[in-house]
């Protein structure tokens, strides 16, 4: 049944629209603290909560009415029927998900990690009491754990972590206000305006990304269990090992050059086409080029270990089989220098991401209509089979995250460009 529960990681993919659409301007809005007040900045974050509960609310509701349609795009023909009831109740993990994104985004940006740290550290330790009293082989009691438990205590850790990180940030939020006497701190229809603007091509890329994705997930669905489940073991070990680092990095680097980003448009006061020095734009990119070696640093040596040593041992534990086992080892040992690349192209796409949300849309359509579409294409009417699945996922996958490097370092470079030479109109600040 992991083919199953890989069902989960899915509805998570379509979770992440919604999630990267608002959630990723605050870095460019909640960011600034030099062009806007505490209170502005506390009032878009509880805007941006608050319109993130409601989206999460009404997906979670359409993926419980839309189950059997998801198991039938998601889930080999042999396991379909007894998916539905599982999907069921993973679907309000988008609603969990999107709590716990806009808030930890939201106060990220306004410098308050601790936040995000409650929710990590509640989520694990809730996760691990609930596994060894319901999923594990010394659980309480004579029952037998099924897959749909396994999805209830899953459920029930992300969401209350989700809603413990809530209280924690509306706590703070009220302490704040009381020892910086500050007044006017409310959700508004301006705040929500303000957001949308950046958060709108973000929605847009993130959206065009993962519908490619996922179009391309249902062909190797369609290659049979073998290698649906050994796709879902090496998202698991993606997701679980390789991005965990790459992600936080990320997330520091936002914080960083949001705040740089804002000192920057601040002191321009209202100059639109500004000349940029060198040592200003050395200022704004440092993050991310810290954040780089750090990932090198980090990426390399893990890399190297899962794809001698570890690739196959964890996907057997995950799995219990060893054909799908193969598989994995086999997929990890043909692209794990390609997320080296990924690694540095999601460090230099903070640049853009938090300064010109726009230039960030232009490059991810650029890697996605280039590369991921044509390729999209040519499986589907090619038609994956078992025997040849390795091969296209290689290409299509590793090679996108390889043409996105390139992609994103361009980019990079026009940015920088079109600052220095004036030649960039730089959006108000409102």
């Amino acid at each position: 049944m992991v083919v199953t529960t890989d069902e989960y990681t899915y509805i998570g993919v379509v979770a992440e629209v919604l999630n990267e659409g608002l959630p990723r301007a605050s870095w460019n809005v909640i960011g600034d603290k030099a062009n806007r007040t505490l209170a502005a900045r506390y009032s878009l974050s509880l805007t941006l909560i608050i319109f993130q509960c409601v989206l999460g609310l009404i997906m979670s509701v359409i993926f419980v009415a839309a189950a059997k349609q998801f198991a039938a795009g998601f889930v080999p023909v042999n396991v379909r029927a007894a998916s539905v009831t599982y999907i069921r109740i993973s679907a309000f993990s988008a609603l969990s998900s999107a709590i716990e994104t806009a808030v930890a985004t939201s106060t990220r940006a306004l410098d308050k990690p601790d936040i995000t740290l409650i929710i990590s550290s509640t989520k694990f330790l809730i996760n691990i009491i609930l596994d060894l009293l319901i999923i594990s082989k010394v659980h309480v009691g004579s029952f037998e754990p099924t897959v749909n438990m396994q999805a209830a205590t899953q459920l029930a850790y992300n969401m209350s972590s989700a809603l413990i990180g809530l209280v924690y940030f509306y706590y703070i939020t009220k302490r704040d206000q009381r020892h910086n006497d500050v007044d006017g701190v409310r959700p508004a229809l301006a705040c929500l305006k303000t957001l949308a603007r950046p958060g709108f091509l973000t929605f847009l890329e993130s959206a065009i990304r993962n519908a490619l994705y996922l179009w391309l997930v249902n062909g190797i669905v369609a290659t049979g269990a073998d290698y649906a489940t050994a796709w879902g073991v090496f998202n698991t070990i993606r997701w679980g090992l390789v991005m965990v680092p790459v992600q936080a990095l990320e997330a520091t680097s936002l914080t960083f050059i949001g705040h740089a980003w804002g000192a920057h448009r601040h002191s321009l006061d209202d100059e639109r086409k500004p000349h940029t020095l060198v040592a200003q734009l050395r200022c704004i990119t440092r993050p991310a080029l810290v954040s780089c070696a750090i990932a090198l640093t980090v990426e390399v040596p893990l890399a190297i270990f899962l794809s001698r040593f570890g690739a196959r041992p964890f996907a057997l534990y995950l799995s219990d089989s060893e054909p799908v086992s193969h598989i994995v080892a086999h997929m990890w040992q043909t692209i794990d220098w390609c997320y080296i690349f990924y690694a540095l192209s999601t460090q230099l796409a903070t640049i853009l991401l938090a300064t010109r949300p726009r230039w960030y849309l232009y490059q991810s359509l650029v890697s996605n209509l280039l590369w991921v579409l044509p390729w999209a294409v040519v499986v589907s009417r090619v038609g994956i089979t078992p025997k040849d699945a390795r091969t296209y996922h290689s290409i299509v996958f590793g090679g996108s995250l390889v043409f996105s490097f390139f992609d994103v370092a361009m980019v990079d470079a026009v940015w920088a460009w079109c600052l220095m030479r004036g030649r960039m109109m730089l959006p108000a600040i409102y």
